[in-house]
């Protein structure tokens, strides 16, 4: 045991290598009970990751149907905005190297690392896996051209020249028709999502590859804000067994092509700080509390979906037992939007333009219908069959977990199962709004994040064959697809 791990009331074992349990960060919780390995209960997990598959499969069978009947979904793989393109790249054996050292060496390390060591680790590790994946494309397909095309933020960066002029005016170009309208990433977003871009330029960070690596090097931080969190609302133990799961998350596909793996970030980290500042593993909650808001209006400046993030948030102060941070939460929280509507720009008021935005555009063809279950065929292919198998075994504790909520009596794994339940509630409201048709393999990323952590949930035995097919999933889908942004 590291000098750390002594110092540490948190004590975490390999649960593959031994029986003793970690002590949780949150006194009232009780020790994480064993994960049954019986064959039942891999034969369940195996057949419920087997329906993830069989879901996919049939949103590309009927998808391939509609689009070559009417090419009503707007997309050319369905249900994934991706094209056939089977290819290799400079980043191909970087990210073969990557897939298998976190396969071989992931779960031992995770468990025995210290814990500070652990948290660099896993970030460091979720970037290396994000960058090899977007270097498959090369560096200018891959990262440095991404943010510049058409659709995106940087190809409006000299009309924020005057920042105050262009926030004023933000809502005049959002609708298609008076002269111009904004890109469709620009138009689909509050400002705060452009502002981040100008704002690297004007410190002298402008361009493609910059902008490329921001989102790359902010997006893999995603996976440490969730083991932070993890570690304050569900003990270290399924902490350290989430951390390989998160490291090799198959959206991170995505992650290297868009901003929202930015957003995804800013989102975790806003759950995260609450969740220290709830379960006073901080040693400044009152801070933490404040920071959490910070981030949390932030995050509803960024993307206007993500005000859904509230979900997170609200479990997480529901599995603390306290309303103590909420005062500094919604304080911080007022920040960013009273900043904004000072400087001029009404957000009620673009997100009403942005959804006549959305129907003048692809989204008013493609059919709800099918996208409406096809888009979790999407999150299927994002969070991974592993995610998918572990999500079975949160669901199934949801009953138990709803009843032990009221005397406080959950274990970690039913907490855990909590967490998860609020980002299927998050999505499950997204995909009904019928704001999210397609592409939700890339917008969902601030919610899938907060799903993978169910694969700590699957037996020790199996893990290594897991994370084997999560980053199969990635693999294959960068090397045969061109997944545009």
């Amino acid at each position: 045991m590291t000098t750390e791990e002594r110092s540490d009331p948190i004590r975490a074992a390999d649960p593959a290598d031994s029986t003793v349990p970690a002590v949780s960060a949150v006194s009232a919780v009780s020790a994480v009970p064993a994960v049954p390995a019986a064959p039942a209960g891999r034969r369940r997990d195996l057949a419920a990751a087997a329906a993830g598959a069989l879901l996919v499969a049939v949103a590309i069978g009927v998808g391939w149907v509609i689009q070559e009947g009417d090419g009503s979904l707007q997309v050319h793989w369905p249900p994934l905005l991706a094209s056939w393109d089977p290819h290799i790249g400079p980043g191909t054996p970087a990210a073969l190297a990557v897939a298998a050292a976190v396969i071989a060496f992931g779960p031992r390390a995770a468990a025995r690392m210290p814990w500070r060591g652990l948290l660099l680790t896993c970030w460091a590790g979720s970037v290396a896996w994000i960058l090899s994946l977007a270097l498959i494309e090369g560096w200018y397909r891959g990262i440095e051209r991404r943010l510049t095309t058409k659709h995106e933020y940087l190809r409006v960066i000299d009309r924020f020249d005057d920042i105050g002029a262009a926030l004023r005016g933000f809502t005049d170009h959002i609708v298609i028709g008076p002269p111009g309208n904004w890109p469709a990433h620009v138009a689909g977003h509050p400002p705060g999502a452009t502002l981040t871009f100008v704002g690297l330029d004007r410190a002298g960070l402008g361009g493609g590859a910059w902008a490329g690596m921001w989102c790359i090097v902010l997006g893999g931080s995603a996976a440490a804000a969730v083991m932070v969190a993890l570690r304050a609302l569900t003990g270290e133990e399924l902490a350290r067994r989430a951390a390989p799961f998160l490291v090799l998350a198959p959206f991170a596909v995505w992650t290297g092509t868009s901003a929202d793996g930015y957003f995804a970030a800013v989102a975790a980290w806003s759950v995260a700080l609450l969740a220290v500042a709830t379960t006073r593993t901080a040693g400044h909650p009152a801070a933490a509390a404040l920071g959490s808001g910070l981030l949390f209006g932030l995050t509803c400046y960024l993307s206007y979906g993500l005000t859904l993030v509230a979900a997170l948030l609200a479990a997480v102060l529901l599995l603390g037992r306290t309303a103590r941070p909420l005062g500094l939460l919604v304080l911080g929280a007022l920040v960013a939007p009273v900043a904004f509507t000072l400087a001029g720009f009404n957000w009620w008021e673009a997100y009403h333009l942005l959804v006549e935005r959305y129907y003048q555009g692809a989204g008013g063809t493609r059919p709800y219908g099918y996208w409406v279950w096809a888009n979790l065929a999407c999150a299927t292919l994002a969070a991974g069959f592993a995610t998918v198998a572990g999500l079975r075994r949160a669901v199934v504790s949801v009953p138990a977990a709803v009843r032990g909520l009221r005397p406080g009596t959950l274990t970690h794994a039913q907490r855990l199962a909590c967490v998860t339940l609020a980002a299927l509630l998050a999505l499950a409201v997204a995909d009904l709004s019928g704001m999210s048709k397609a592409e939700t393999e890339r917008i969902w990323q601030p919610f899938v994040v907060w799903l993978i952590p169910a694969a700590a949930l699957l037996p020790a035995a199996g893990r290594r064959g897991w994370l084997a097919a999560q980053a199969a999933v990635a693999l294959l889908i960068n090397h045969l697809l061109w997944t545009g942004w």
